[in-house]
């Protein structure tokens, strides 16, 4: 019995440390810190907020929308556009490479330091973070 009451202890403190898991969340900012192999560059962050039928945010230069489709873990957008803005190349170069990633994203996940992650076809994923207030 003595051995009994150490285990309840220890697992009812687990249970209490249990967190919600990372979820796609409508009306929250996410703030991109990798485009697939590359970290974001410049002042202007890269964002993606999801509203009830549309995405949209900040791609470093442009703003920019979408519509998508949301199925569990699967995850698609369509009819990807953007203002049309000019800034420095390397900048306009990180945001084409941002629009073709997203034209591709086909899931989205959790990573083990709970980053969220979204999926292209192939390679490296978009990965962001909750924005912080």
């Amino acid at each position: 019995m003595k051995r009994l009451i150490p285990v309840a202890l220890i697992a009812a403190a687990a249970a209490g440390c249990a967190v919600e898991p990372l979820t796609l969340e409508r009306e929250v900012t996410y703030i991109v810190e990798w485009v697939g192999d590359e970290p974001v560059v410049g002042r202007n962050p890269i964002s993606l907020t999801f509203s009830e039928d549309r995405a949209y945010g900040n791609a470093g230069c442009n703003h920019w929308f979408a519509s998508y489709q949301l199925d569990g873990q699967q995850l698609r957008f369509d009819q990807i556009g953007s203002t049309r803005k000019a800034c420095a190349e390397h900048i306009m170069q990180q945001e084409r490479h941002f629009f073709e990633l997203l034209s591709q994203v086909e899931r989205w996940d959790v990573s083990n330091i709970d980053q969220l992650r979204f999926w292209p076809t192939q390679g490296a994923a978009i990965r962001a973070w909750p924005e912080q207030n």
